[in-house]
């Protein structure tokens, strides 16, 4: 059996390899892939399959109902998602199995539009960090560059030094599949981030590293962290539970849009590959129309 599970996982770090060199996806889709993908390794293991050329629509099936409830559906279509691609792949270089592939239905996460958070939720969630530790200073600086620049949450955490240009506003950011854009930052975000560095930041830097955003004991600052900052600074300010590093992003799309930005640039601010990835946004404001409209009109 070790020796089964040792072919079935040796042809997905083959994918794994070509997600990383051929496609230039960023360390964390890898990752994610690389979870999923020996996960499913194990499952089918066990379940005695020797090669993924000998793999059975019945076996995928018995691994999808693996993926039921109390798994998150969310987590659930993200595992035969990342199954589908590598059979997929391999089905391309003559190595994947001979019947249909996993369908692209079945675990179907809700569609839910972002929620938008109101300019006075963002300030209070703004102001909720405590500016008089280093550790509060470099919080604000963290949500100050994810929404003043519409940061995905890696994109924040990852960013070089020297990509901040304060000077004259700007910041270059290096998005999915390595590419880069240029961002205007706001005069706010500007005085906060050039604060932060000349106050915070050097008390922070145990250890020599490039990276803008940094941690209190080592120099890395994870997603996680990312994430509890949102959190913490969210119940300070008496905001709902949820809000996340990319409701900040969504935030700052919507907020472009409503002050009359054009849909194409802000799709360029956010570094989405498609117009129609940034169109979700313009649905957020149809609703929020909608609603006064309705809140207004007599005969509504």
């Amino acid at each position: 059996m070790e020796a089964q599970g040792s072919a079935l996982e040796e042809a997905a770090e083959w994918f794994l390899d070509h997600l990383k060199v051929e496609r230039g996806a960023s360390p964390h889709t890898v990752l994610a892939y690389q979870g999923d993908l020996m996960g499913a390794c194990a499952v089918f293991s066990r379940f005695g399959v020797k090669s993924w050329r000998a793999l059975e629509p019945a076996m995928i099936q018995r691994y999808e109902a693996t993926l039921a409830s109390p798994l998150a559906r969310s987590t659930a279509q993200r595992r035969m998602s990342a199954l589908r691609s590598f059979l997929k792949f391999l089905k391309r270089h003559g190595e994947g199995p001979a019947g249909d592939l996993p369908a692209s239905t079945g675990f179907h996460r809700p569609k839910t539009l972002p929620k938008a958070l109101s300019r006075a939720d963002l300030e209070a969630l703004l102001g909720a960090a405590d500016v008089t530790t280093p550790t509060g200073l470099r919080d604000r600086a963290l949500l100050e560059l994810i929404y003043g620049a519409g940061l995905r949450v890696s994109e924040a955490i990852e960013l070089d030094r020297q990509s901040l240009d304060l000077e004259h506003g700007m910041v270059r950011v290096t998005g999915k599949r390595g590419k880069t854009r240029m961002v205007p930052l706001p005069q706010g975000t500007v005085d906060w981030l050039a604060r932060y560095l000349e106050s915070a930041r050097p008390l922070l830097a145990r250890r020599a590293s490039s990276r803008v955003i940094l941690g209190a004991r080592v120099a890395a600052f994870s997603r996680q962290s990312a994430y509890a900052v949102l959190a913490r600074c969210a119940r300070r300010a008496g905001l709902p539970p949820g809000i996340s590093p990319h409701t900040l992003r969504h935030t700052y799309a919507v907020h472009l849009l409503k002050g009359g930005a054009d849909l194409r640039a802000v799709q360029e601010l956010l570094g989405h590959e498609s117009i129609a990835t940034t169109q979700i946004y313009t649905h957020l404001d149809l609703d929020e129309v909608r609603r006064k409209y309705r809140k207004a009109h007599p005969r509504a």
